[in-house]
């Protein structure tokens, strides 16, 4: 499924741009914000936004009428709720939105907010598929928004000090980086049951194709085709993307995937993963599974003279040649979630009208190593990919 922007999102969007709010901010000014998708990743972007600055939130809008309602208690009743996200973007007095909302609309929501003169915090992966890229390069780069990707490890401390001493040689030379994540979904399976009476199923649907209501599909859209990508949009987008800011590349030219569903067998994408990508002079492995959570996630870059083994806790390195208690010669722990660094730069820059730490090229380029693996499963097993020239 590709989202081609139709004549009536262009309509929409136009209309949308002459309500632009215009205002100048200030280094004190509190920021004006719209919330799309409120769903449960969003409920922390709005924990950390609170760890950011001043802000308040205007309007509110979401397909499942509660969730609506918890984020208009947030506001202390003064949002507006609307079930329709162009009323969100309608709205002169918002200078940004939060969208949160499933892959699947990323780029269609992002795309008429940009429109609309809205700067994005858009969650990742920030598109749904390979075609999507090129629409939401254009629409960023065409306009004069602000958008931050919601890649958060580019704004933690501990993150931004490991990828230093990758660019500055300590590792010596980096020809394989291993990637992992286990999260265990059996413990969340049995999930409060959802009222399809607060939910307006037709509307969340959207661009995704007409089928019945499906619980399972709402909670854990994550791993169905129409709505996600599985493990590899989903977990391995945060990794591949320190992978590429800290090797200075961004698209692979081979990758390899096999999968399968051994315990979630209604799902579409497989719940065990084991992926292999081929850069320009060093690879990239990824593993893991959906129903054990020992280890959780993290990478391990492994060069000729160390090894740098990183996750959401610290990094830690390894020299290589070096015994006992030498070793691991650095370690460094991260003490707060890199998400209220990396609102706290949005905000910075929706004031200041820099660049993001995140900006749209590396969210496109992390989710498209996923997109790639992905059609490498739903292949032969094994893809080759051309860099696309432009």
């Amino acid at each position: 499924m590709s989202y081609q922007p139709d004549r009536r999102s262009f309509l929409i969007a136009g209309g949308l741009t002459a309500l632009a709010s215009t205002r100048v901010l200030g280094a004190n000014d509190r920021l004006r914000i719209g919330v799309i998708g409120a769903g449960q990743r969003m409920g922390t972007l709005l924990d950390c936004a609170d760890k950011s600055g001043p802000y308040d939130i205007v309007s509110v809008c979401d397909a499942h009428a509660m969730r609506r309602e918890d984020v208009r208690q947030r506001s202390k009743g003064m949002a507006s709720a609307p079930v329709d996200y162009h009323e969100v973007l309608g709205k002169k007095d918002i200078d940004a939105v939060f969208i949160a909302a499933p892959d699947h609309w990323h780029v269609r929501m992002a795309v008429d907010a940009l429109a609309a003169g809205k700067d994005v915090y858009l969650e990742k992966p920030v598109t749904h598929t390979i075609a999507e890229g090129a629409t939401l390069l254009q629409a960023v780069r065409s306009s004069k928004q602000i958008v931050q990707c919601g890649m958060q490890q580019r704004s933690w401390t501990h993150f931004r000090n490991a990828v230093e001493m990758i660019h500055n040689g300590d590792l010596g030379r980096v020809v394989q980086v291993r990637t992992y994540w286990w999260q265990n979904y059996q413990r969340s399976i049995a999930a409060k049951p959802v009222d399809p009476r607060n939910l307006d199923w037709k509307r969340w649907l959207g661009p995704a194709p007409d089928q019945p209501f499906n619980e399972d599909k709402f909670l854990r859209w994550r791993w169905y085709w129409n709505f996600g990508g599985g493990a590899m949009t989903d977990l391995f987008t945060h990794w591949i993307d320190v992978v590429h800011w800290a090797m200075k590349a961004d698209t692979p030219r081979i990758a390899q995937m096999m999968g399968d569903n051994y315990i979630f067998h209604e799902w579409d994408c497989p719940d065990t993963v084991q992926a292999s990508l081929r850069y320009p002079g060093f690879d990239v492995v990824y593993e893991g599974m959906m129903a054990s959570s020992i280890d959780d996630g993290g990478l391990e870059f492994r060069g000729t003279e160390a090894t740098l083994k990183l996750n959401r806790s610290g990094f830690t390195v390894y020299r290589e040649n070096v015994k006992g208690n030498e070793n691991p010669i650095v370690t460094e722990h991260g003490y707060r979630d890199g998400t209220i660094q990396h609102m706290q730069n949005f905000f910075e820059c929706v004031k200041s009208r820099k660049e993001p730490n995140a900006p749209v090229e590396a969210g496109i380029a992390a989710a498209l190593a996923g997109h790639i693996a992905n059609m490498a499963y739903l292949g032969t097993g094994q893809i080759s990919w051309q860099p696309q020239a432009g």
